[in-house]
């Protein structure tokens, strides 16, 4: 297989694109998150997960207030360039919340239902 030159297309998400952080033991989906040409060249460098935050309007280092860090193994992009995957190990909960992926919550026709477990209490972690 050949390399291919270039690398996500932040021109194409009107300077944002989604970026998927995996489990990279499990495969499991931990969250999606904003990355900008800055979040993804700091997270290119470092090697630990960097994103936009779009409320805050300014990176977010992850972990940076919980210490639940994502150390990243490896990066792909999608066929279009406009998708990030973040292959990543997680260290503690990945959800604000405490839960260790975001997507701890299924659809059912009853309505939502809580299908993991908390790891912490994010009272504890995130004090104002």
């Amino acid at each position: 297989m050949k390399p291919s030159r270039g690398g996500p297309d932040f021109d194409a998400g009107g300077g944002l694109l989604p970026a998927i952080a995996q489990d990279a033991q499990s495969g499991q989906v931990l969250m999606l998150a904003w990355m900008n040409r800055d979040a993804y060249e700091e997270t290119l460098r470092t090697g630990r997960a960097v994103y936009y935050s779009r409320s805050r309007k300014r990176l977010w280092r992850k972990g940076e207030e919980s210490g639940h860090v994502q150390s990243v193994e490896e990066i792909c992009v999608d066929c279009d360039a406009d998708t990030i995957l973040l292959r990543v190990r997680q260290t503690g909960a990945a959800c604000h919340e405490g839960y260790k992926s975001c997507f701890f919550r299924r659809v059912t026709p009853e309505g939502l239902e809580v299908i993991a477990e908390r790891l912490v209490d994010p009272a504890e972690i995130y004090k104002p």
